[in-house]
């Protein structure tokens, strides 16, 4: 169902879960994902198994989506062979495809389409590190041209998310200025700091100010870090907090795989909740299970 109010407005009034790992939810489908283009590659080879992925979420009671767009760039499907046209085409299917599966649920589900960070492109793991040896207006110029086209696609938000330097948010930020699409802005945080080493203060003060960010916070995570990380944000920029962790586990960028053990108890989310987070919801490994226990504990939107 498409929602009757803003997301800002919804915010307002209480807490909205967002969905969890799309890669795990491919991947429990039977998907294979080991191509550089990760969960995007499915947007041209598969996009039913996309929509069916986001259609467990929303059975599950999520009332966020956010698009399968984290790895699809322009880079990232030249390598494929893939037009520029072509490549167009599939940042707006991913629009699409979040759009029909949350066409069927009882209640409004809004659609986050999602921007990675550079680092996603070149699928090494350097989001998890930052520091790529570009300026600010260099990674605004390779953000804006898939800026640009996901925010045509009509989505009611966009995720600038798993976002690992300051600097990076900066140009994230400029290149979304002036696209007429709020955003909320999601760093991925070690401890106390961004994945950059940089201080969360100052890190979110990036947004503080801002009328177009609806929410700032942190994803790509430990559960562990979240609590905190979300009362600095609302103390820094007075605006609501999103909050979706990772299950705990950590990913293993040589291998390609994940290690450790699994973290996230949804009981955590009341912590974040209480500490301001308005979206809270899972990343990486966190499924549709998790997704109804978080649904359970925010009835209707509501603020424990």
């Amino acid at each position: 169902m498409t929602p009757d109010r803003s997301l800002a407005e919804a915010l307002a009034a209480g807490v909205l879960v967002l969905d969890g790992g799309l890669s795990n939810q491919l991947q429990a489908q039977g998907c294979d994902l080991s191509d550089a283009l990760w969960s995007a590659r499915l947007l041209a080879d598969g996009p039913e198994q996309i929509e069916a992925a986001h259609t467990a979420y929303v059975r599950a009671g999520a009332r966020v989506l956010i698009t399968s767009s984290y790895q699809a760039t322009f880079e990232g499907f030249a390598r494929r062979g893939t037009r520029r046209a072509e490549a167009e085409r599939l940042l707006v299917r991913s629009v699409e495809l979040a759009r029909e599966a949350a066409s069927g649920a009882a209640e409004g589900v809004w659609v986050a389409a999602s921007v990675g960070p550079y680092g996603a492109m070149l699928a090494d793991g350097s989001e998890y590190r930052g520091r790529y040896g570009r300026s600010v207006r260099e990674l605004e110029r390779f953000h804006r041209p898939r800026i640009e086209v996901l925010a045509g696609a009509g989505p009611d938000v966009l995720a600038l998310e798993t976002v690992p330097d300051a600097d990076e948010a900066e140009a994230l930020l400029r290149a979304a200025a002036g696209c007429g699409v709020p955003v909320w802005l999601s760093y991925t945080v070690d401890g106390g700091r961004t994945r950059a080493g940089q201080e969360l203060a100052g890190a979110f003060a990036v947004a503080a100010g801002n009328e177009q960010v609806v929410a700032v916070g942190v994803n790509c995570c430990d559960p562990a870090d979240a609590e905190e990380a979300v009362a600095t944000a609302v103390a820094v920029t007075g605006k609501p907090a999103v909050a979706y962790p990772n299950s705990g586990e950590r990913w293993d960028a040589a291998a390609r795989g994940w290690r450790g053990d699994v973290a996230f108890d949804p009981a955590l989310a009341t912590t974040w909740a209480a500490a301001g987070a308005r979206l809270i919801g899972g990343c990486c490994r966190v499924g549709p299970a998790t997704t109804t226990a978080l649904s359970a504990l925010f009835p209707g939107g509501a603020t424990p």
